[in-house]
This record gives C-alpha cells, sequence and structure tokens, in this order.
C-alpha cells in the first residue's frame, strides 16, 4: 500500500479523516487513468482485491469503474477507512439502467460520503450521502438525493446514477463486468478511451483522437463558460504509443484496436 501511494503522488496520512480522503481522491483521479484497454488487448479483468490493486500499482494501469473503485476501496481500508462497495444504475438517457452496472464507494467518518474514482467525468471530491442540498466540487455542482430506499445523484449534466445503499461484495459485481467485457453490445467493446484528470481540466484519448478541455477561467472543472476543447487526431502509431506513455503513463508495445468480441 505504500507503494500505491507512491504511484499516486501522496504521503501516507497520519489520520484516516475526511480531509486526508479529498486529498486521495482528487490524487488518485489525476494519476490512475480510466480506461478499457484490457477489453481490447484481450486481458482477463479479475475482480480481486490484490489482483486489481497489482494492476494499478505494478502495471501502472488504470481501469474502469469496478476496477479503480475496487482498488482505491483496497487502499482506503489499509488506510483505517470504513468502506462498502456499491451498485448504481446508471442514468441512459430515459431512465435508470441495470443494477450492477456501475460501483461506487461510501465511506463513513462523522457522515457518510460518497467516493467515486471510476465514473470519468465525475465529482472529485467526498460528497455527502445524507445532504440533498447542492454541493461544489471541482468538476461542478452535484446533489446525493433520497429515491425511495436509494439514492439518485445528478451532475450540472442531468442524472448520473442511482444507488443501492445497501453494501455488496466485489465478487457480485463480476457478472456485470464480464458483460462490459464482451458483449458487443456493451460501449466499452465498441469504444477505446483513456482519460485521467488534470490540473487545469481533463486529457482523453478516443481511439487515435487526443481531446483536452480546460476548466473555465474561475469556474469548477470543465463546466460552465469560458472553458476550451480542443481535438487531434494523432497520425501514427509512434505518435499514439508516445502520448499513452507520456500522457497516462502506460507503456504499451502495441497500440490498441477496437475488437468488438462476442
Amino acid at each position: 500500500m505504500d507503494s500505491y501511494l507512491q504511484r499516486i503522488g501522496v504521503a501516507r496520512p497520519a489520520v484516516a479523516d475526511l480531509a486526508a480522503l479529498r486529498v486521495l481522491q482528487r490524487a488518485h483521479l489525476m494519476a490512475v487513468p480510466f480506461e478499457n484497454l484490457s477489453v481490447h488487448l484481450g486481458e482477463e479483468i479479475v475482480l480481486e482485491p490484490a489482483a486489481l490493486v497489482a494492476k494499478v500499482v505494478d502495471r501502472r494501469r488504470g481501469g474502469f469503474c469496478y476496477e479503480l473503485n475496487g482498488a482505491f476501496a483496497a487502499l482506503l481500508a489499509s488506510l483505517g477507512y470504513e468502506v462498502t462497495l456499491h451498485s448504481c444504475r446508471v442514468w441512459t438517457g430515459e431512465r435508470f439502467g441495470v443494477p450492477l452496472d456501475h460501483m461506487a464507494l461510501r465511506v463513513q467518518l462523522d457522515a457518510p460520503y460518497l467516493v467515486d474514482v471510476g465514473f470519468g467525468r465525475f465529482a472529485q471530491h467526498p460528497l455527502r450521502m445524507d445532504v440533498a442540498g447542492p454541493q461544489a466540487d471541482p468538476a461542478g455542482v452535484f446533489e446525493v438525493l433520497p429515491d425511495g430506499p436509494d439514492l439518485a445523484v445528478r451532475g450540472d449534466g442531468g442524472w448520473e446514477y442511482l444507488l443501492d445503499q445497501r453494501p455488496y461484495e466485489l465478487s457480485d459485481f463480476t457478472p456485470l463486468s464480464w458483460w462490459h467485457r464482451t458483449s458487443p453490445a456493451s460501449h466499452f467493446t465498441r469504444q477505446l478511451t483513456c482519460s485521467v484528470v488534470t490540473d487545469t481540466g481533463r486529457v482523453t484519448l478516443s481511439g487515435r483522437t487526443l481531446i483536452t478541455t480546460t476548466a473555465p477561467v474561475g469556474g469548477n472543472g470543465d463546466h460552465g463558460g469560458g472553458g476550451g476543447r480542443t481535438e487531434r487526431v494523432l497520425e501514427d502509431d509512434a505518435e499514439v504509443l508516445a502520448v499513452y506513455r507520456d500522457t497516462f503513463g502506460i507503456t504499451l508495445d502495441t497500440v490498441p484496436v477496437v475488437n468488438v468480441r462476442g
């Protein structure tokens, strides 16, 4: 776990409190990319804490929600945080989707906090789960609203997901992880992405297109007016591999290509 902390550039906190959690979460988002390269490189995705930590720390890779939040949960638990895993139903644009489609974390401190390092563009600091009002964050303004026994999470762009407040085991997410990794209907098999938070916004490699977004001056994250977005198609394999290495810290032998399986 000391190596994990070195991976994200954070010293071991003296106390497992909210201030340290805020630092850990943002540092993780800036160091460990959200990526689905394993899907297209033919790599197995093993939902076991040791395997996930080894991927992030030893192989210096990222992953998608189950991997990133699973590994981060192991780190937080080792530091003394009380953390549980939770099933989320992602907003599809018309309704909330199926259970276990996404995994997020609940960290119990003086109050319950929602922590998520595996949802792409999302809150960069913990969100109170017992406060229904707007919560300011570097990535915008978020709300966590009661919805029956569940919690509905909304950001500046609309609904994000519906969170089941019952705790789950990591292995419970294995069937949906397999579906996302293998089904031709999964957006993970139909696209190739690698994305990380930066000091000024976010940088993403979508296929061969390098996308850089910057936050508006005085604003939050990459929301609101005044921000910028640039796109550039990378010319050759050497440039793609260089971006993976220099921008995301991922060293590859070959360029991943979309490989729809199933």
